[in-house]
């Protein structure tokens, strides 16, 4: 195989992006977007080429000569879809996180293993350049010994208000720290988990008929005597410079390393209506080219796919987030520490 066929379930504000790269690789062709949204699919086709049009994936998954399929849905709406396309005998690039329950991720990842086809969760931000400093620091032994990660991944409150319609539906430890945990995972070479400790708060969201936790905060303890605090929230105000707030620290016996990838002020904008600090990192267009970790984890998955090796995220790997994630909302609810198996 020299070139992929590629298709996108769900093409809102992740989907479109997949769709986006998925045109810009001359290693893939953009054969086909779905969404139920029949106006904004066609939109999205026509916009990066696609020929095909569909508003139900099992029909195009019936009738698509395709190799590769994104899902980009909701978090909470994964499953179906995820095991459709893997039954079909495609290779499937998700949305993170695998799942919001650990039942259905096991569902997902049986089926993978059943049908022997790739499946990686879209955790981009391995592909992150501050990130990949940190993993080499890590392994080349710069930092001595790690003890300590202090994380925070928070959104301002415009995100479960305006941005997304199905906030409800999920928790800012899906939506935002499957990411943080996943790079604490990986940073640190997979270790076993002893225990997990968490802590969610109602109130703001819930004044507005959004029913769901302002904030999530979890203490997770590793077998290899790191541990590791992780923060969510998605209640910071809209005048914040950033959409996002990322904080990464890491300590060692030797050395430390401090991450901040919302306001590095690589850039700074001042405009009469706002001060922004515009992305440099995550994905951006370069005179009509999308570039960026997300454009690498995506490419990344269509390289894997093309010379039939194993993606950097592993099945394995997004299911031990979602065990974590499960145990951190166990104990937010029985108020006491969760043993992960």
């Amino acid at each position: 195989m020299n070139k992929v066929r590629a298709a996108v379930i769900g093409v809102g504000i992740q989907g479109s992006l997949h769709a986006w790269v998925y045109s810009s690789l001359p290693s893939v062709e953009l054969v086909a977007v779905c969404d139920l949204n029949e106006q904004r699919a066609r939109e999205i086709a026509s916009r990066y080429k696609a020929k095909e049009v569909y508003t139900d994936y099992n029909e195009m998954l019936e009738k698509c000569d395709i190799d590769i399929v994104s899902v980009a849905v909701p978090d909470h709406l994964h499953k179906d879809p995820a095991l459709a396309v893997i039954k079909s005998g495609r290779h499937l690039l998700l949305e993170k996180p695998l799942a919001t329950s650990l039942q259905d991720a096991i569902e997902i990842y049986n089926a993978a293993k059943k049908h022997k086809v790739k499946v990686m969760v879209n955790f981009s931000n391995r592909w992150s350049p501050p990130f990949i400093h940190a993993k080499k620091a890590i392994e080349e032994g710069e930092l001595g010994e790690i003890k300590y990660m202090y994380t925070r991944l928070s959104d301002t409150i415009y995100v479960p208000t305006k941005m997304l319609s199905w906030a409800s539906k999920t928790n800012v430890m899906w939506f935002l720290g499957s990411h943080i945990i996943d790079l604490t995972y990986w940073l640190m070479n997979r270790p076993k988990v002893k225990k997990v400790y968490g802590v969610m708060k109602y109130g703001i969201l819930k004044m507005k008929n959004i029913d769901t936790p302002d904030l999530i905060t979890g203490i997770i303890e590793w077998e290899n005597d790191v541990i590791t605090y992780v923060e969510c929230l998605w209640i910071l105000p809209e005048t914040q410079p950033s959409i996002f707030d990322l904080k990464f620290d890491i300590i060692g016996t030797k050395g430390s390393i401090h991450i901040d990838t919302s306001h590095n002020r690589c850039i700074q904008k001042y405009t009469e209506k706002s001060a922004t600090y515009p992305n440099v990192l995550g994905i951006y267009d370069s005179f009509g080219k999308p570039l960026g970790f997300v454009r690498e984890s995506i490419e990344h998955f269509v390289e894997c796919v093309l010379q039939d090796k194993e993606p950097m995220v592993t099945i394995d790997d997004a299911l031990m987030v979602t065990k974590i994630i499960e145990g951190i909302l166990k104990s937010c609810k029985e108020g006491k520490p969760v043993q992960i198996s």
